[in-house]
């Protein structure tokens, strides 16, 4: 049985999905400034250096009098960035889904955007609190007051930028496009080492009678530590069999991954669970049906009788059809990686491009089976992607799906017309499969 740390660090999302890191960072770093900028100040004070004198801000009312109005203004306008970005959330998870969450929150400018000004707030309290005048003393910290400035007019600067940003993004296409940016990297999955790849039915008999490795919490697998896996699995003479690939869900105490070794699977287990991440989301890190599956659920969104967006939808589906020529350009896999000596050591069961085939077109004909514009960019698609697919499988699952939209718009298109437009795109798209 696996241990509650071994468990709490399985069920951690690796994710990150936060937006508080970067402020904090910011804003500690607010402090060592502050920190920094008083040695020159309390040297001022007590004699030993002397700063000239056209730097200076003034008396010590009108340096209080300006760090008060650069205090309210700040704070304000970081209260303004917190409710425009939980605006944009609400709005991505009601027009987008919220699968979608995660790319503003991750979003550096976002992140740095609200650090700035908490660092500038926390920096213009500290200046605010040593600025001070007793009978006896006054303490006026001019280089500090400058600096505050300076970070005032960089914190407004950057707004202008964030400003951009989120107008930006919440672009349908510019959104989708991205979508299909993050899975490029994804098929090209880590260097698997050389060796001779088992036929798949000895990798089954393998998977099935090797010593079993359960798992001991429900959840998505969203990374698997290849390299980890395959030192570990060498040093003990070991074959690991990976049940599951990143994206699907695992019960608690099912199969998670089988062990052929002679005899100390047992040990392995542990090193096994530590290199296959479990949460409770999905991550695209590994995982390119995810995105797929992203735009799917946009195109979903737009077409429904709520929102009735055509546009959309036709544009989600044209980067669909980019989305199946980046997984069909990757180098093909079969999900096996070998040690130094070309001996399989790992084998996770890989992601057909047939599978990807139909997550991109099954749910949206079914959403668009009476929307004829929507049909037609399907059969185009199809039609331009069918010659660059690498195996006979991928065309068979175009061909499939080519003849289904067919099928859903004679049952579903009334007007005469927009059945024949369906029905000459479905014929250039037979004649692109035949070939």
């Amino acid at each position: 049985m696996s241990s509650p740390l071994l468990q709490s660090q399985l069920l951690h999302a690796r994710s990150n999905v936060n937006l508080w890191k970067i402020p904090l960072a910011l804003s500690l770093g607010g402090v060592a400034l502050f920190g920094l900028t008083m040695v020159p100040d309390v040297l001022d004070a007590l004699g030993l250096i002397h700063l000239p004198a056209w730097f200076t801000m003034g008396s010590i009312d009108d340096a209080r009098a300006i760090l008060s109005a650069m205090l309210g203004c700040v704070s304000t306008v970081l209260a303004l960035i917190f409710s425009v970005a939980l605006l944009v959330l609400s709005m991505v998870a009601t027009l987008f889904g919220p699968r979608l969450l995660y790319r503003f929150l991750h979003d550096w400018v976002t992140q740095v955007t609200i650090g700035l000004f908490m660092a500038t707030f926390v920096y213009l309290c500290l200046v605010f609190l040593v600025t001070h005048q007793d009978p006896h003393t006054t303490f006026i910290p001019q280089v500090s007051l400058i600096t505050a400035w300076l970070l005032v007019v960089a914190s407004f600067s950057f707004l202008v930028v964030y400003s951009h940003r989120i107008a930006a993004s919440i672009q349908n296409p510019d959104l989708v496009a991205r979508i299909v940016d993050d899975i490029r990297p994804v098929v090209l999955l880590p260097e698997r080492g050389a060796g001779e790849t088992p036929a798949e039915d000895v990798l089954e008999r393998q998977a099935v009678g090797g010593v079993a490795v359960t798992c001991p919490a429900s959840g998505y697998v969203q990374e698997v530590d290849h390299a980890r896996i395959v030192a570990q699995a060498s040093a003990a003479d070991a074959v690991v069999h990976v049940l599951f690939r990143p994206g699907q869900f695992v019960l608690r105490g099912e199969r998670l991954a089988s062990i052929c070794s002679a005899g100390r699977g047992a040990d392995l287990e542990k090193r096994i669970l530590s290199g296959v991440a479990i949460g409770r989301h999905r991550n695209i890190r590994q995982d390119p049906e995810f995105g797929i599956a992203q735009m799917v659920e946009i195109a979903l969104r737009a077409l429904s009788p709520a929102v009735n967006d055509t546009f959309t939808g036709v544009a989600c589906v044209d980067w669909l059809g980019d989305a199946l020529l980046v997984t069909a350009d990757a180098p093909a896999h079969h999900g096996c990686w070998f040690d130094r000596n070309g001996k399989l050591r790992l084998h996770v069961r890989p992601l057909r491009i047939e599978r990807l085939v139909r997550l991109a077109f099954d749910q949206i004909r079914q959403a668009a089976a009476d929307n004829p514009a929507v049909l037609i960019r399907m059969l185009d698609v199809i039609r331009r992607v069918a010659p660059r697919m690498p195996t006979d499988a991928a065309r068979e699952a175009l061909r499939a799906e080519a003849d289904a939209i067919r099928e859903a718009s004679v049952a579903k298109v009334p007007i005469q017309l927009d059945r024949k437009d369906v029905e000459a795109a479905w014929q250039k798209a037979s004649e692109a499969l035949a070939a």
